[in-house]
């Protein structure tokens, strides 16, 4: 392993130059949730790191928009990007064996961990000037980053409240696919890891589901409140469903509701928003499939779908 010479250093990324036209677009689509020096940070970073959001190689997402104490924004990019920018330096080599899956057979949980899996390593390896390869190495743990949501339970008397059990979301990758989203986590960490100055700040979007699920949870019970009682206001047959975090409750139509569902989903920018989105509208959704099974049958196709296609991307 040793003996590997690396390929010859090459320049430096030349930043793109963006129009004005551009960054408007921008401002308005991949980040149109970012204030002003966030957008700035925002195209500061894609510019260093030289990813393109208009490919939706890297977007921002922000966190409590309408909690200025609270507000955080993230820079997302999949692995793919983070092996890309490491790439480019050609001092990086990846590792040629499997990830390291710890399983512990007592901590299997059909809700909450259906494989027992305790943690994930990941080595990626960087030419250093000694003509040596070095591991760099990554560790994520199961509890740390698997979106595990505790259930919440409405009351006879209509008040909702934790039930104090815990599980995954039904249809989370996590509970699908435990064995590749906890090591893109920890590959992400190594690569952070390795090339700091290229990555530090850029996080994948398997890192950041347990945030937005940390987020919403117990505002979504909240929003239901609201939306029940801005129902009875505004109309008897709508869906009061929250589009984005920060913008006002919105009463659907309920003969409109599959269309603007399907609307944003092909608006959506990555299958983490829209598994946010489900989770803050899920009393909404479950008002949608009781009064039309069926166009709730043929948008739960077309979420899954969506979802399907950005994990791809």
């Amino acid at each position: 392993m040793n003996n590997i010479v690396p390929m010859r250093t090459v320049e430096p990324l030349r930043p793109r130059d963006y129009s004005p036209q551009q960054l408007d677009l921008i401002r308005r689509t991949v980040a149109k949730d970012c204030d002003r020096d966030e957008f700035d940070l925002f195209m500061e970073v894609c510019r260093r790191v030289g990813l393109d959001p208009f490919r939706k190689q890297i977007y921002a997402i922000v966190y409590n928009k309408d909690k200025p104490d609270k507000r955080k924004m993230s820079i997302v990019t999949g692995i793919d990007g983070f092996r890309g920018v490491a790439a480019r330096n050609k001092d990086y080599r990846p590792d040629d064996a499997e990830p390291e899956i710890v399983f512990d057979k007592d901590r299997i949980d059909l809700a909450t961990n259906p494989l027992g899996i305790v943690k994930a390593t990941v080595r990626a390896f960087k030419f250093g000037p000694d003509g040596q390869w070095y591991p760099s190495v990554g560790v994520a743990y199961w509890d740390e980053f698997a979106p595990i949501v505790e259930k919440w339970a409405e009351s006879d008397k209509g008040k909702w409240s934790p039930t104090g059990a815990f599980e995954l979301p039904y249809n989370s990758n996590w509970r699908r696919m435990g064995r590749i989203m906890l090591p893109k986590c920890a590959e992400a960490q190594a690569l952070r890891k390795g090339w700091p100055e290229d990555l530090s700040g850029i996080y994948a979007p398997e890192e950041m589901e347990r945030m937005a699920v940390d987020v919403t949870a117990s505002a979504a019970v909240d929003k239901f409140e609201q939306d029940k009682r801005l129902a009875l206001v505004h109309a008897k047959d709508s869906i009061p469903i929250l589009w984005a975090a920060g913008e006002p409750i919105d009463p659907v139509p309920v003969g409109k509701f599959g269309d603007r569902a399907s609307e944003f989903l092909g608006k959506a920018e990555s299958s983490v928003q829209i598994e946010a989105w489900e989770r803050t509208n899920a009393a909404g959704l479950r008002e949608f499939w009781a009064l039309h099974k069926g166009d709730a049958l043929g948008l739960k196709k077309k979420i899954e779908a969506r979802k399907a296609v950005l994990v791809a991307e």
